[in-house]
């Protein structure tokens, strides 16, 4: 999910773009203004934190883009190119790392595993929103 930050920065399509050049294929896009209730339901693990409160008032600030992203290990893969949660440790060549500043505007969410992947994404899609598809270059995956 690109956060409202990463949105008002005019960052959708640079990460967009990282995604697929890494050879991930996105199933599903949607711009979308979350609500207080969906937020509250996709940030549930952390209820009983100090910062969830701020966490659910930043998310339902602004627009946000969800997407489902699949391929070979996509959860690591995806999670390895954002970042660590605090841009300021994040590394150099991650999202977080080249354009974010602050852990309360960190720009993007990626799950965390299967199970919150499959959580997250049925608040936020439908099961005929979400396209299989072949890539042109799936087909090759098992060749090397």
């Amino acid at each position: 999910m690109i956060k409202p930050d990463g949105v008002a920065r005019g960052l959708v399509g640079e990460i967009i773009s990282r995604i697929e050049r890494k050879g991930l294929k996105i199933t599903a896009l949607k711009m979308l203004h979350i609500n207080r209730e969906k937020a509250e339901s996709h940030y549930a693990e952390h209820k009983n934190k100090e910062f969830y409160n701020m966490l659910v008032d930043y998310i339902t600030s602004g627009p946000c883009v969800a997407m489902v992203v699949e391929g070979e290990d996509a959860i690591n893969v995806v999670r390895a190119m954002v970042g660590a949660t605090d841009p300021k440790k994040a590394l150099p060549g991650t999202i977080r790392g080249d354009l974010a500043m602050f852990i309360s505007r960190n720009i993007v969410h990626a799950s965390d595993s299967k199970e919150s992947a499959k959580r997250e994404i049925s608040l936020f899609f439908t099961e005929d929103e979400i396209f299989r598809y072949e890539r042109s270059d799936d087909r090759f995956l098992y060749l090397s």
